[in-house]
């Protein structure tokens, strides 16, 4: 057992509930072992600050189950509570994905006592607390040696019945930082006292709004005008006041440096593309427009992995493909022996790396990173081969097509499919409006259709850059004209290609 899994009893364990922290709000802040949890789960149990795009990370298969931070049916935090104790008698895994850190005020104490009463075993899983979020995205830090020795995190709403309020007295005195939580509603209330207590009025204040969300805002003040300013500002909740820091000025350079970039691909997916466009100085905004989901039956990958060994060619068209392959391979409890003689060809070069990743030796990547690429590779191989193609549901019929009038038998199975998101919510839409976004990555066919459909005429005010001739075409057929496309279907393609249009900066 973990050491920090508990329960009451042991005698009873009908099911298991894991406390999972989703940091602040973008998925690219999510822990790994959060991201493990999501897609193991059986049923998820969520709140409000908990963003739909990361609700999107979530496995396929697991129910989601919202709830209401306030409650007729007295505290929220022993309802939902309660409710996971009658979720977890049916055996399933549970997960309570919670915002920020689970530990740090998000009512864990009362949602884990009916838990304990119930015997049922739970586990806490840490996310980023907003506090630190906060201090990194303002360049502010938290801590000094030479001014402030201690970190006080306190929350802006008391519980109406709580006996002992928060003693602003003391934590003035205190010669530290102080990082105020849901900060915004009563921050004329707690400024107030901080000064009647004694605090300085030119104490700087740096305060978050929205931290690590497409609207993100950071503001700097003193404890006088905080509340002024905040106001002034028209600040939206959920906000982080730290009062004793001083927001940096955290200059980016880089080609992209000033840039603000839409990521679009599925949550979990567009890491490498956030973190070259950092590199190159931008600021990366993550809002997905597709999911993956797994195929409407595993039967046809399942079949054709029990006959791996017969192909002469498994041919992978992306690394999500891997993924899948690979899973249900294991599921099988088989290895890369069972594959027996058959070569690997990948698409492109991330595919070839997640192959690597997974043990997996590959024999061909085309120089063209694209089904015309691949069929060139292919086009001298004798008539008679046996290929087994491993991608999406819904893919393009130019390997297939070419390498079948080449003679060629030809297996094509979907080891995951691609859904457009159904809407982007209203919250979302207004976040990514008051971004002021530069440009918006597109990097596939369907990522394409999907951004037209959920943007609409955003797109025609924003610049796009396409992966590759393909997804230009895509983007085209909806008549949006890509501003840049990469001349190598690479992540990093991608951000010259911005580059190169935003010239040296």
């Amino acid at each position: 057992m973990s050491a920090r899994t508990m329960t009451a009893r042991t005698d009873s364990r009908p099911g298991r509930v894991w406390f999972v922290g989703a940091g602040p709000g973008s998925w690219d802040l999510l822990t790994i072992r959060a991201a493990a949890c999501l897609r193991t789960a059986d049923l998820v149990v969520h709140d409000a600050l908990v963003p739909p795009w990361l609700r999107d990370a979530i496995a396929p298969t697991a129910e989601l189950v919202p709830v209401e931070r306030e409650t007729a049916d007295g505290d929220p935090g022993e309802a939902t509570g309660r409710l996971l104790v009658q979720l977890a008698a049916s055996g399933r895994t549970i997960v309570r994905l919670k915002g920020g850190d689970p530990a740090v005020f998000a009512r864990l104490a009362e949602e884990i006592q009916p838990l304990r009463d119930a015997g049922i075993a739970y586990e806490l899983v840490p996310g980023v607390t907003a506090a630190l979020a906060a201090a990194a995205a303002a360049a502010a830090p938290l801590t000094s040696r030479a001014t402030a020795s201690s970190l006080t995190l306190v929350t802006g709403h008391e519980a109406g019945d709580k006996p002992n309020a928060v003693d602003f007295r003391t934590i003035a005195s205190l010669p530290g930082t102080l990082a105020i939580y849901m900060g915004i509603e009563q921050m004329d209330r707690w400024s107030t006292a901080l000064l009647e207590a004694g605090k300085p009025a030119e104490t700087p204040v740096t305060i978050v709004s929205r931290c690590s969300w497409p609207d993100q805002r950071i503001i700097t003040s003193t404890l006088a005008r905080c509340a002024v300013d905040a106001a002034a500002a028209g600040l939206r909740p959920p906000a982080i006041a730290i009062v004793g820091a001083a927001a940096g000025s955290m200059q980016r350079t880089g080609p992209l440096a000033g840039r603000r970039v839409l990521v679009t691909r599925p949550a979990g997916q567009g890491e490498d593309l956030a973190t070259a466009i950092r590199g190159s100085g931008g600021e990366a905004i993550c809002v997905p427009v597709v999911r993956l989901d797994a195929p409407d039956s595993w039967q046809p990958l399942d079949d054709a992995i029990g006959a791996a060994g017969a192909y002469d060619w498994i041919v992978f068209s992306s690394v999500n493909g891997v993924r899948g392959f690979v899973a249900r391979l294991r599921a099988a409890g088989r290895d890369a022996r069972w594959l027996g003689t058959a070569r690997i060809a990948a698409i492109g070069s991330a595919t070839r790396r997640e192959l690597d990743s997974v043990g997996l030796a590959c024999d061909l990547v085309p120089d063209e990173f694209r089904s015309e690429g691949l069929a060139a590779a292919f086009a001298d191989l004798p008539a008679g081969g046996r290929f087994l193609l491993v991608r999406a549901d819904r893919g393009r019929d130019v390997l297939p097509t070419r390498l079948a009038a080449a003679g060629h038998h030809v297996v094509d199975v979907a080891a995951y499919t691609n859904r457009s998101l159904d809407s982007l919510d209203a919250a979302t839409l207004e976040a990514v409006d008051a971004a002021g976004i530069d440009w918006i990555t597109v990097t596939s066919p369907s990522i394409a259709a999907a951004a037209a459909r959920l943007f609409g005429d955003r797109m025609r005010r924003w610049r796009i850059a396409s992966i590759s001739p393909v997804t230009t075409a895509a983007l085209t057929s909806f008549g949006l004209q890509p501003a840049a496309e990469a001349q190598v279907a690479t992540v990093s393609g991608l951000v010259a290609a911005m580059a190169t249009v935003d010239g040296p900066r």
